[in-house]
């Protein structure tokens, strides 16, 4: 059993390593398709032409890979929690790549992501041992857990369709908070379709059961979702502000679903479980601090007409003649005069 809980760790160091450089790739890739047509943080899709976008998808998409056949070793709580490893990646690769500058506390923010993911390792519970994905259905079907949902996509709808036409440029929790509450539906039946093929690939096939299918396209939904907000995020705030921060709350929500659905923790000692409470509140701590020592980048300029400092304005006195006018109410010691044929 914890043989397996060692491959699930090394596949999620892996998926980490892989997806903390695929958020820079495409931070790169959306820049550059900004500067040729509408960002995607105001719903342009110019960076679908940008190949450095899709060399960082293509990198996330290894990493997601590495992930998903983590999940199928190791329990989401020691799988997700691994995720802060691509926070430090990331984070030192926006340092070089991107100048965003990481300070000595940032360093520190860095290291305590690291023994706190120690911890988590250490103090993980056992995967559950499932014999068919009818059985993860009978999981998925659980009031607890269909509450849980209904609540997810509820609140997921308010944020999408009221909140991020109006917050969603300047509150970075409208966008991060729609990929957190989808992503712990995604890692979900994502961890439901691993099983499945694993069991297949074992002899006993699961492509028959319908509830196969219907954990499939609840992936690819959720999926597609995440990663269209998740482009809006990081085209609209600095890389070190979404990492962290995108990190905390997909964890966070990610655990708590696993504990409904699979209940991971179920037999678990109390020392182990705040062991492990305690190693997920040290990664928090380093994302904060990552968080908090990063300069954010600067607002985006929406009115290209927006008037430069000091504001000039002009008026017509009374014998015909334009004169300038500062912002601050002085009048300058020259004269513009315009004559009628100037316009001809």
């Amino acid at each position: 059993m914890y043989s397996s809980n060692l491959k699930g760790f090394i596949l999620a160091v892996v998926s980490s390593a892989f997806i903390g450089s695929s958020f820079i790739i495409k931070k790169k890739g959306l820049r550059r398709a900004g500067v040729n047509g509408p960002r995607a943080s105001v719903g342009g899709y110019g960076y679908l032409l940008e190949p450095l976008w899709w060399i960082g998808m293509i990198t996330m998409v290894v990493g997601e890979i590495a992930n998903f056949v983590a999940y199928i070793y190791a329990p989401a709580g020691l799988v997700t929690p691994l995720g802060a490893l691509s926070i430090i990646v990331s984070a030192v690769l926006a340092h070089f790549l991107l100048k965003e500058k990481l300070q000595k506390m940032g360093m520190l923010g860095c290291l305590l992501c690291i023994v706190g993911s120690t911890v988590i390792v250490l103090h993980s519970p056992k995967e559950r041992s499932l014999s068919s994905v009818e059985e993860i259905w009978e999981l998925a079907i659980q009031p607890a857990f269909l509450l849980y949902t209904a609540s997810v996509v509820a609140v997921t709808l308010v944020l999408i369709l009221y909140c991020s036409p109006r917050y969603g440029q300047t509150n970075i929790l409208i966008y991060i908070g729609i990929c957190s509450m989808i992503g712990s539906l995604t890692v979900m039946s994502v961890k439901a379709i691993g099983i499945a093929i694993k069991l297949t690939l074992e002899g006993t096939n699961q492509l028959k059961y319908f509830q196969t299918w219907i954990f499939g396209m609840v992936a690819v939904t959720c999926i597609i979702t995440q990663l269209n907000y998740l482009n809006m995020a990081l085209d609209t705030f600095n890389t070190a502000i979404v990492s962290p921060i995108y990190y905390a709350m997909f964890t966070s929500f990610t655990i708590f679903a696993s504990a409904i659905m699979f209940k991971d923790y179920s037999g678990q000692s109390v020392t182990s479980i705040a062991s492990e409470l305690c190693g997920f509140i040290t990664v928090l701590s380093g994302t904060a601090i990552l968080h908090s020592t990063r300069e954010p980048d600067p607002p985006l300029i929406t009115d290209l007409y927006t008037p430069l400092s000091p504001k000039v304005s002009w008026y017509i006195q009374s014998n015909g003649e334009w004169k300038q006018k500062d912002e601050d109410g002085s009048t300058p010691n020259f004269i513009t005069i315009l004559r009628p044929d100037y316009f001809k």
